[in-house]
C-alpha cells in the first residue's frame, strides 16, 4: 500500500472519532523518516485512545501493521510508526507546545482532502 493511500485511512480513521485539527505534513523531500506525518488531537484521554484504536484498525484491516508505537492510554501524545507514515495523536496541550508543523515547516503541510 501507498504512503498516501495510508496517510488517507489514518485521516479517516481518525475524523471518525471527531479528532481536532486533522493535518499531513509531507516531509519525503526532507526527511528518510517517513514520506507523511498525520497530526491530530483530542479533547480527552477516552479520545485520544479511541483515535489510536480507530487508525490501528484501519490501518490493520488494509494489511498494515505498526512498526511501533510510544503512549499507552495516560499517555497525551501517541506515536504510531507505520514505516512510510507516522500518525501524532496529541492532547491540544501538547500539541501547541510541541507544534510539529513549525518544527517541520519545511515539509507541505495539508489537509486530508488534499490526499
Amino acid at each position: 500500500m501507498e504512503a498516501r493511500e495510508m496517510a488517507k485511512l489514518a485521516c479517516d480513521a481518525l475524523a471518525e472519532k471527531k479528532a481536532n485539527g486533522i493535518k499531513v505534513i509531507d516531509i519525503k523531500n526532507i526527511s528518510v523518516i517517513a514520506d507523511y506525518f498525520v497530526l491530530a488531537d483530542g479533547d480527552n484521554q477516552n479520545q485520544l485512545q479511541a483515535m489510536q484504536d480507530a487508525v490501528d484498525e484501519a490501518l490493520y484491516k488494509n494489511g498494515v501493521h505498526a512498526k511501533q508505537v510510544e503512549g499507552n492510554q495516560h499517555s497525551t501524545w501517541i506515536l504510531m510508526d507505520y514505516g512510510d507514515i507516522i500518525v501524532h495523536i496529541f492532547s491540544k496541550e501538547d500539541r501547541l507546545f510541541y507544534d510539529l508543523e513549525r518544527i517541520w515547516r519545511d515539509g507541505t503541510v495539508m489537509e486530508p482532502d488534499d490526499l
